[in-house]
């Protein structure tokens, strides 16, 4: 037997030397394949797709493309490292601009509606995905990478991977938008206060009284809006370790980031709109009716829900407990300053949390750190309004997608569409995550680093990682254009917040904005078509939204402790 192999040897040898051999990966894949570590991929997997950019973009080497996206912390990874690690291995540059979220939106309206191109490719928000369905304004990547785009479309993109796909389909799951960073809002609170036996006997002692001993509850996760105004008022009134502290903080300075507050489906949080993921039908978080993809009202008269009395509630809640419960600074700030404020440690609970701000350094260090090395704080579901109903919506999810104008042709657009893979493939996906907390695959929690160090987030991986985060959703496709609607919510709601109108009076005002402007477009699908107005009880009396006025709801509250035990049980598949 051995000399019959001695002489099969020499054969097998002659035959593997004639074998195409692999090639020995690039010295620019190699290093950046040890860049993005940690991972979720090993690190042959990390050279293969790396190198499969490598071979596509030595058709586009040269040239230059343009890029723009919102100032968050991401974004700014993706200019400074991402950009260059693309350009080191296809010999593509990219001209990456990162800009305020206003003039992201402002541009790309610009470049739809008059025809000037500023940019190749978009980091635009998947809330959009109405405008982009009505006007076909942008590509549709379904088509794309059956066609044109097939031979440059990522092998290893794995888009059941991606988090939530759908926030940037059309009506018929086509792609217009592919997920490029996400951030949820959450509830945020000092789960170290919160554990306190002293606190938790005072906060019982305080419900008591103003509710009865029958009716006392505990010191935990509020489940709705009266736990959490209880919360509040108890902790602006309570000083802890004989410091002032506050139950709340918020902001309420002039600006679209105002308008993004509530357009962040606040009106749904309170319980405005209807039953429905991911968005409520027919009435969705901004309060527009849409029957057969048509949007046909805001105001109640025509069967909407932003001038209702549950979107008054919300404005006239959200005006109080600015006043009465946050720090009076907060008033004068931005989204950006009430972020942060909440790290400084005078603040209890937060109803309203971008959960992008946790990668901030402020929630990382000093007082924000226990003796563990752990964050004090904890995130948690957003408590609901008093309108809310099982089946709605609980909460909102950005989701800042990659959106190439049609106007972006060629090879340009084939360069892009690389680009835009690159900054979302498996490769970077982690290494993306711990720069700016804004997951978009589940390849990217699961992955063992993550899983190991996931307390370093308070509960933000075991959020994502549950079936309940399909809860939380972006604006949808009721919103039929979004760039101009959303400049009708800001001005009126800082002059309800200065007392110059009342809360109804400025959800009066956006409805009737809405309505205007939707009574004027002429879109190329879809286009609004406004109900005839009615009575406004004719729609309050029947099911649905808008809704009929309610009565304060019972304060709910629960330990945060089920709500670890739930998401543990309810794994995402």
């Amino acid at each position: 037997m051995a000399r019959h192999l001695l002489h099969i040897i020499p054969s097998l040898l002659l035959l593997l030397s004639a074998l195409p051999q692999a090639q020995a990966a690039s010295p620019a894949v190699e290093r950046w394949a040890d860049e993005f570590e940690p991972s979720s991929e090993t690190r042959g997997f990390r050279v293969k797709e790396l190198s499969w950019f490598e071979e596509k973009g030595k058709a586009y080497a040269g040239k230059t493309i343009t890029a723009v996206a919102e100032d968050i912390p991401t974004h700014f990874w993706e200019r400074d490292v991402l950009a260059k690690a693309f350009e080191e291995i296809t010999g593509i540059k990219v001209q990456f601009d990162v800009i305020g979220e206003g003039a992201v939106v402002e541009d790309i309206f610009k470049q739809m509606s008059q025809g000037t191109h500023l940019y190749d490719i978009y980091v635009n928000d998947a809330d959009n995905v109405g405008t982009h369905t009505r006007l076909k304004s942008v590509v549709n990547l379904t088509e794309y990478m059956r066609g044109e785009g097939k031979n440059i479309t990522n092998p290893y993109l794995d888009l059941p991977d991606f988090l939530n796909l759908e926030f940037g389909q059309d009506y018929d799951g086509n792609q217009l938008q592919l997920p490029d960073q996400q951030f949820a809002n959450l509830y945020w609170f000092r789960y170290d206060w919160f554990s306190r036996p002293d606190l938790r006997e005072q906060f019982r002692a305080f419900t008591a009284k103003k509710y009865g001993a029958a009716n006392a509850y505990d010191l935990d996760v509020p489940v709705n809006w009266a736990a959490y105004e209880d919360i509040a008022e108890f902790f602006t009134n309570t000083k802890v370790d004989g410091e002032q502290t506050y139950g709340h903080v918020d902001f309420g300075k002039k600006s679209p980031s105002l308008g993004w507050r509530f357009t962040d489906a606040w009106l749904s949080i309170a319980g405005a709109g209807d039953k429905g993921l991911p968005n409520g039908l027919p009435v969705d978080e901004w309060g527009i009716r849409v029957e057969n993809r048509i949007p046909v009202g805001s105001s109640v008269t025509r069967g909407g829900a932003t001038n209702g009395p549950a979107a008054v509630y919300a404005l006239q809640t959200y005006i109080d407990w600015l006043q009465t419960y946050a720090p009076p600074a907060a008033r004068q700030g931005t989204f950006s300053d009430n972020n942060i404020e909440a790290a400084k440690g005078h603040v209890a609970q937060q109803i309203f949390l971008y959960t992008l701000w946790l990668s901030q350094p402020e929630y990382n260090k000093g007082i924000m750190l226990g003796k563990d090395g752990l964050p004090v704080w904890r995130v948690a579901p957003t408590p609901h309004g008093k309108y809310w109903e099982e089946g709605m919506k609980a909460g909102y999810q950005d989701a800042g997608s990659w959106t190439i104008p049609l106007d972006t042709k060629g090879p340009r657009r084939a360069a892009a569409w690389l680009f835009a893979q690159f900054c979302v493939s498996k490769t970077v996906s982690v290494q993306k995550f711990l720069k700016g907390m804004t997951p978009i695959r589940k390849s990217t929690l699961h992955a063992a680093y993550i899983q190991e160090h996931k307390a370093r987030w308070g509960g933000l991986i075991d959020f994502y990682t549950s079936t309940d985060a399909k809860l939380w959703t972006d604006s949808g496709l009721n919103v039929p254009h979004y760039p101009l609607l959303f400049r009708i919510w800001w001005d009126n709601l800082d002059k309800a917040i200065n007392g110059q109108l009342t809360a109804q009076q400025a959800m009066d005002a956006i409805a009737r904005g809405q309505d205007d402007l939707m009574a004027q477009m002429h879109m190329a699908q879809y286009s609004p078509k406004l109900n005839p107005e009615k009575p406004p009880a004719y729609w309050l009396n029947r099911p649905g939204a808008p809704k009929a006025p309610r009565e304060r709801e019972k304060p709910m509250t629960i330990p945060y402790e089920k709500i670890m035990q739930r998401w543990a049980e309810t794994q995402a598949k």
